[in-house]
């Protein structure tokens, strides 16, 4: 659901070691590269994504010699590049189970290759120190009580709930209607953009309502506070346009083309033992965003660091996803 909730965003400038490139645009020349050690990892618009596949990168051509080509694409589109070989594995995905029912189970085009590590969620949060001077605003049926709080010059006299990229697919807009707020969704339009405002905002001690999700770095830099929405349940949100309720925990998976992970040698078998905490993206994810390293950079600061960690994702023995990437 990111992306069901994160869809892809306004793409950020990813600069990777073989550079990134816009998917709608272009495939990658190294895709599906027949008796080659190359392969192609899709690269979605968030920088937790982004700092999974600098990781992933540069062990692949560091320690296992592979040529990696990275490609830009949208969150659902990238199902159907990840379906036709045009990249070879996604990452990180919020959950997606239409597109999984579709490939993994009816085409068999694309197999699970286990999860991540990273359990991902998204919400509505204020900044904590709006949260010390009116306790009781952590309550969504409190909101419109502050709505007069959060106006702003794009929310047409309503209280602003500000999302990122108007391409995040969410249920926003559902929940605002559905649940009665006296609320405006407007999209920053992107999550470079919405973090500017984000960090804006709390320069200057001023209230704000946003979609916002975790893991993610910026809450080292702005403490903020979940809004306790409607609690979710199993296909409370099946219906979009009728969602009253708040967002699911995701554990977040990786998936692979299936031709790749039966003929993938290591680097499948790399792929699929892949397996970080929250705390070791967000470290990577910091030195992207905050400090402005490269992702390369940024990628071989981790690595020196948790040498402990990688050297088991390189290690022989059993798959964790299965042979085919069965997981769930």
């Amino acid at each position: 659901m990111r992306r069901t909730t994160l869809a892809a965003a306004s793409v950020l400038v990813l600069t990777t070691g073989c550079g990134a490139a816009d998917m709608t645009k272009q495939a990658s020349p190294f895709a599906d590269a027949r008796g080659a050690k190359t392969l192609t990892l899709s690269v979605q618009s968030w920088v937790g994504a982004q700092s999974n596949v600098a990781v992933a990168q540069y062990l692949l051509e560091h320690k296992l010699g592979y040529r990696v080509d990275t490609v830009q694409v949208d969150e659902v589109p990238a199902w159907d590049a990840l379906s036709q070989g045009r990249v070879d594995a996604i990452l990180e995905d919020w959950g997606h189970p239409d597109q999984e029912k579709r490939y993994v189970e009816e085409k068999k085009t694309i197999s699970r290759a286990g999860e991540l590590g990273v359990t991902g969620h998204i919400g509505w949060f204020v900044p904590t120190y709006l949260v010390k001077q009116h306790p009781d605003i952590t309550d969504w049926k409190n909101l419109n009580r502050y709505a007069s709080l959060f106006r702003t010059a794009e929310s047409g006299g309503k209280g602003q709930l500000l999302d990122g990229s108007p391409s995040y697919v969410t249920n926003d807009k559902a929940l605002v209607s559905n649940l009665k707020l006296d609320y405006q969704v407007v999209f920053a339009g992107s999550e470079a953009a919405q973090i500017t405002q984000i960090k804006q905002f709390a320069k200057e001690r001023k209230p704000f309502l946003t979609y916002w999700y975790a893991p993610q770095w910026l809450f080292k830099k702005v403490p903020m506070t979940e809004v306790k929405l409607p609690a979710y349940k199993e296909g409370c949100d099946a219906d979009a346009a009728k969602v009253a309720c708040g967002y699911p925990h995701t554990p977040l998976r990786k998936y692979l083309n299936a031709d790749f992970a039966r003929t993938g040698g290591r680097a499948a078998a790399f792929l699929k033992k892949f397996r970080w905490t929250t705390e070791d993206q967000d470290q990577v994810s910091l030195m992207i965003a905050d400090r402005k390293l490269s992702p390369q950079e940024a990628a071989k600061k981790w690595v020196d660091s948790h040498p402990a960690v990688w050297k088991e994702w390189l290690s022989p023995g059993p798959d964790p996803a299965g042979s085919t990437g069965a997981g769930r």
